[in-house]
């Protein structure tokens, strides 16, 4: 049988981490985050998704918020919608998401802005030489709109999921732009649009900040057929390579650089560890990796200011698998990986994607005509618990690196 390779796929040498001292206060006032689902792509019977107003988020921010903040999270990861903002070319209206930024702003609730959250509006082709302007021109306008509205260093997500969209929609056609054997190309699309509108916006807004989120799983081989281990380890590395593409490690003509990898945000679920055939590795089987142990190894290769940027499970188990995530997330702490917070993600129950089956993923449920929404008690009990735990061991994280910065 061949050589297997180790659980660590670390590869390369970590980038320069920052000495500045400031980079040593917590990015986050809470070290919970709430998430607001707001994908918004085309499906391939022709539907287009919007799950911010499927939820009713933009009808019910401000109550929204308000239980974010009653359960002590002071910060969330929303979504603009490129195609609610861009309906005609070149033309902008960001009025729905002026309308959570002032429920944000009347919540004191801090807001990571999804940029391009799985969808762009129907004139925009994103094979095209004109996207990375596209999309460029999009986060520019968004960034002047937001200067005169904003107090604080903003944070910004350019692009979800490069890596998975890449993977889904450019080489196994089961997301959009369903095309095959492209996904190199998507990717180095999406990379170098991300590049453009970062710039965009530091252009107008200088101390932004950028998160980068990407699928952080586990692919393990199949032990009757051999072969697969180095088909497994290379499909392993994919997973960082819109990062590596970004800080300019691989593909250095797309112009990738250090400053272009800010905040890396790491999406964790049930079902990020399987077998190459797809077959899920459940959580308590022998091959399965504990999830401290892949943030370490994320936070080694790049040493960049992490969080977990997606978090969360269907159904019963919802409380279980935030106790794993948490106490994963202690344990990475403990052992120095620079991790700023955890996203829950969803905090609202939303339709399917494929099917509109009501997803009991949230903390919230649907809402009703005033806007209520039933909490998951136990989901809740044990965010109370972790909140606690992970804020102790994120506060003991900081002070010693206080320590090594001085």
């Amino acid at each position: 049988m061949e050589a297997r390779p180790s659980g660590s796929y670390v590869r390369h040498v970590p980038l320069q981490p920052s000495t500045d001292a400031t980079e040593t206060a917590a990015l986050f006032p809470s070290v919970f985050l709430g998430g607001f689902e707001c994908s918004c792509q085309r499906l391939e019977d022709g539907r287009r998704l919007d799950l911010v107003a499927s939820t009713q988020h933009d009808l019910f921010a401000r109550q929204d918020y308000a239980r974010l903040r009653g359960l002590g999270m002071g910060a969330a990861r929303d979504g603009i919608s490129w195609v609610a903002a861009e309906r005609r070319a070149g033309q902008y209206d960001f009025s729905r998401a002026g309308r959570i930024l002032q429920a944000a702003k009347a919540e004191r609730v801090q807001v990571i802005w999804d940029l391009m959250h799985f969808g762009w509006p129907d004139h925009v082709d994103v094979f095209s030489t004109a996207f990375p302007g596209q999309l460029a021109r999009y986060a520019g306008a968004f960034a002047r709109f937001l200067a005169s509205e904003h107090d604080g260093p903003p944070c910004f997500v350019p692009i979800n999921e490069m890596s998975y969209l890449s993977w889904a929609g450019g080489d196994v056609r089961c997301m959009n732009p369903f095309e095959c054997a492209r996904g190199d190309e998507l990717k180095a699309q999406l990379v170098l649009a991300s590049i453009h509108a970062m710039e965009a916006i530091w252009d107008v807004l200088p101390r932004a900040r950028f998160l980068q989120p990407e699928p952080l799983i586990n692919i393990v081989p199949a032990p009757h057929q051999p072969k697969t281990w180095r088909r497994v380890e290379c499909d392993n590395l994919y997973q960082y390579q819109s990062w590596d593409m970004l800080c300019g490690r691989v593909w250095p003509s797309l112009g990738g650089a250090p400053k272009y990898l800010d905040i890396i945000g790491v999406n964790y679920y049930p079902d990020n560890q399987f077998m190459i055939d797809g077959t899920t590795i459940e959580h308590g089987d022998a091959r399965y990796r504990a999830f401290s142990d892949m943030l370490l190894d994320t936070w080694q290769r790049y040493q960049r200011p992490m969080i977990v940027a997606e978090t969360g499970c269907e159904g019963q188990s919802r409380a279980s698998w935030l106790r794993y995530i948490g106490n994963e997330c202690s344990t990475a702490l403990q052992a120095g990986c620079e991790l700023h917070g955890v996203t829950l993600y969803p905090v609202l129950d939303h339709p399917g994607w494929l099917d509109d089956r009501h997803c009991e993923n949230g903390l919230w449920g649907y809402a009703d005509e005033h806007g209520e929404r039933a909490i998951h008690l136990p989901l809740a009990a044990e965010l109370n618990r972790q909140a606690e735990l992970l804020d102790a061991a994120r506060r003991d994280m900081l002070s010693r690196r206080c320590l090594i910065s001085a």
